[in-house]
């Protein structure tokens, strides 16, 4: 395997998602710097925005998505790594509402607004990336690194969460302590970008780049020459960045606001689940290029239709043990369907429609499903209706189950269109 190539093309994906992901997980202590009232109606107004700049996420998709197609996987990864970094270093150097008034929450949104964008189109490029590079019959432990080099990031941004909180008091962690993640954030940025300057093109990008370049309407080509992958992306999508966003955002400001949970103890259960959910994605990668994509699906989908309502209850007494078996048992499901998400994306696009494919459709969903889940359990919660959110989880759980049963092709070992 070309370790090299596969940990350039994962590593920006990594920081994507460590300052994707430290957003939320510290929303708690700087929503008051950034809006006026009581800490509830902070923690909303900063999930909203959180909740909003997911739905540019899709012009991310798009745009970058097709400058992919057209210009290159590598140039599609440059410019979307630059962008989050861009983002990261603006709200770690935010005024506070003290300072600027609604100049501040503006600013924050615009950063936000950039990284979203970029997050859209690093998806869809590094997945069709790994996809094109890797041989058909290894094509699930290639996409394996896409969620392995996440994982990890989110685990180095849980752990420094958890030493955070340990370390200081609330009060320093919302005065000044809040921004040392994105300093860090904004940093890696960097590291992504100098990882990612000398790779190579995929050849399957090279061969078929006339074909993307005249094809006309190419978002519209996706849903009518495609539209049982435009359904297969859509539906398995929703379970998995419900699974995603709640496990990595929406739970851990929840159970602290309003369960009352010790944030360290959160923290800390979440490190030791994400460690292994780290761990299972290269095993279940191998395991789907020998069994095939679907019976891994299946085990997240059906793990979450059935699973989740039970665990919620434990949410309500948020011990380390209790948030420990939540995260971890849902972050293992979950592994079922992110450990081979790039590869089966990617199996289901043409190479000329692949980058816009993915991009569009998948960050549509994320962006419907994935952005409002926090604002949606931050709500539910206030209303004391929060377990119709985790009602709502196991739903999409079902509609992704009957898809994978009745509408999804086996693809493994395709060699790709």
């Amino acid at each position: 395997m070309p370790v090299k190539t596969i940990v350039a093309a994962s590593a920006g994906n990594a920081v994507e998602w460590f300052d994707w992901t430290i957003y939320a997980t510290f929303a708690v202590f700087f929503s008051s710097q950034m809006f006026p009232g009581d800490e509830t109606g902070a923690l909303v107004s900063t999930f909203l925005i959180y909740a909003l700049s997911f739905f540019f996420r899709p012009l991310g998709g798009i745009i970058i998505g097709r400058f992919a197609d057209v210009a290159g996987r590598k140039n599609g990864m440059l410019l979307t790594i630059t962008l989050m970094a861009f983002g990261s270093l603006l709200i770690a150097a935010l005024p506070t509402f003290a300072m600027v008034g609604w100049f501040a929450p503006v600013l924050l949104f615009v950063a936000r607004v950039a990284q979203a964008v970029s997050l859209g189109g690093e998806v869809s490029n590094a997945a069709s990336y790994l996809a094109e590079i890797a041989p058909p019959s290894h094509r699930g432990r290639y996409s394996a690194f896409f969620y392995i080099s996440t994982g990890s990031m989110v685990l180095v941004a849980s752990l420094l969460g958890a030493l955070l909180t340990s370390a200081m008091d609330d009060a320093a962690l919302a005065a000044w302590g809040w921004r040392i993640p994105f300093v860090v954030g904004a940093l890696l940025g960097l590291v992504g970008v100098w990882l990612r300057r000398d790779l190579r093109e995929s050849e399957h990008f090279e061969s078929n780049k006339a074909e993307a370049v005249a094809t006309k309407n190419p978002l519209l080509a996706t849903i009518t020459q495609h539209p049982k992958s435009v359904l297969i992306i859509v539906s398995l999508t929703m379970v998995g960045t419900l699974a995603y966003y709640t496990n990595f955002s929406a739970l851990t400001p929840y159970v602290i606001n309003f369960y009352g949970a010790e944030k360290a103890q959160v923290f800390w259960a979440l490190s030791a689940a994400t460690a292994i959910f780290v761990a299972l994605q290269y095993p279940v990668g191998v395991l789907s290029d020998r069994i095939g994509r679907r019976p891994p699906l299946l085990v997240m989908t059906v793990g979450y239709t059935v699973l989740t309502i039970p665990l919620s209850l434990l949410v309500k007494e948020p011990s380390f043990v209790n948030m420990f078996l939540v995260f971890a048992v849902l972050l293992s499901l979950y592994a079922g369907h992110s450990a081979l998400n790039p590869a089966f994306m990617s199996e289901l696009f043409p190479t000329r429609l692949r980058a816009i494919g993915i991009g569009s459709w998948y960050n549509l969903t994320v962006a419907a499903f994935g952005g409002t889940a926090g604002l949606l359990m931050t709500w539910l919660g206030g209303l004391g209706l929060g377990n119709l959110f985790f009602w709502y989880v196991s739903a999409a759980g079902l509609l992704a189950t009957l898809v994978v049963l009745f509408v999804m092709p086996e693809t493994k070992g395709k060699v790709l269109d």
